[in-house]
Order: C-alpha cells, then structure tokens, then sequence
C-alpha cells in the first residue's frame, strides 16, 4: 500500500503481519487477541471466585474474537453459546439452593450457606470457599433450632449444590477457551 506525503513523495508503507497457521494477524489484531486471552482467564478464574462472573466472561472472549478475526464462528454458534452461557448462569444460583433444599436445609441454611461463603472468600482462601458454604449452612440451621444431624445434612448439601455449580461453570468456561484458542491458532 502507498500513501502521500505532504510534499507529493511516494513511500510505500510496510504491511506488517503475523501468521500461525492459517490465521494472518494484523498489529490491531493483537489487542484483541490479547484482550480476549484476559477475558478467558478470567472467565475461568471466575468459575472458582463467585463473586466474578465466569461463563459470561469467557463469552465475551468470544465475541471479542468474532470480530476481530472476521467472523471464525457462526452465527448459529454464537447465539447456542449465548444461551448456554445465560443458562448456566441463571443455574449456578439455582443448584446450590437446590442442593440446601434437597438435602433438607431451610431458608436460614441457604443465607448462612451464602455468608460462609463469602466470608470463607475473604478470610481463608483457597480453602474457605470450598468449607464456608458447608460451615455457613450447618450454623445458620443451627441458630433457628434444627438438630446437629439436620444441620450437617443441609451443610453437605449447600457444599454439593456449590460442587456442582462450579464443575458446571468450569465445564462451559473451558469448552468456550477450547474454541476461542482453536481460532486463532
């Protein structure tokens, strides 16, 4: 390509371009990419930290890729991983109560489940995360009165629902990696 100086002097302009395999990256394609990298790692870091949104995240690494890389997805694919991402969302809040519930934990379990959480987030972390749901739940039974036996059981199953919630999140997150990557090796 050649553009004008001023002055009417010719001066062809390098293209400068980077290639993989079959993918041919420009100098703006790299702020993407690399935008789109954070986005992943931290959709996958948000899968364990509850408080940072993790599938909706790794979604947005690719539609950051969608359109930096002229479209390597279907619009199909991306509306299926939109409402993937959405129903996995909306479900890791719904599996833990159900889990509390399931395992016959009442409303206090839950909230105590929900603040052993976010306190075994703050105060004892990697750890606290996995034991301040199954803490939480096990105390906040206790204090309207239910038996020990009853509190461990809605304890147990506030950690499950979490177990579960994670797993699920981690499972989406990783398979939107897989394809972000994929596009653009």
């Amino acid at each position: 390509m050649i553009f004008l100086f001023p002055k009417g002097n010719l001066i062809p302009r390098p293209e400068i371009k980077f290639s993989f395999h079959r993918v041919k990256f420009e100098r703006m394609d790299w702020l993407w990419i690399t935008l789109g990298v954070v986005l992943i790692i931290a959709g996958l870091a948000g899968c364990i930290i509850p408080l940072i949104p993790g599938p909706p995240l790794s979604y947005l690494g690719l539609v950051i890729i969608q359109f930096a890389l002229n479209e390597p997805f279907t619009y199909r694919f991306m509306v299926i991983w939109l409402l993937i991402t959405i129903g996995v969302t909306l479900l890791d809040y719904y599996v833990p109560i159900w889990g509390t519930k399931k395992f016959g934990g009442s409303r206090s379990g839950i909230w105590g489940a929900t603040f052993g959480l976010l306190i075994g987030i703050f105060f004892f972390p990697p750890f606290g995360m996995i034991a301040g749901p199954f803490i939480g739940a096990v105390i906040g039974e206790l204090i309207i009165g239910k038996d020990s036996a009853t509190a461990i059981r809605s304890g147990f199953g506030s950690f499950i629902g979490f177990i579960a919630g994670t797993v699920m999140k981690l499972a989406v997150s990783f398979i939107m990696a897989f394809y972000f990557f994929k596009a653009i090796i």
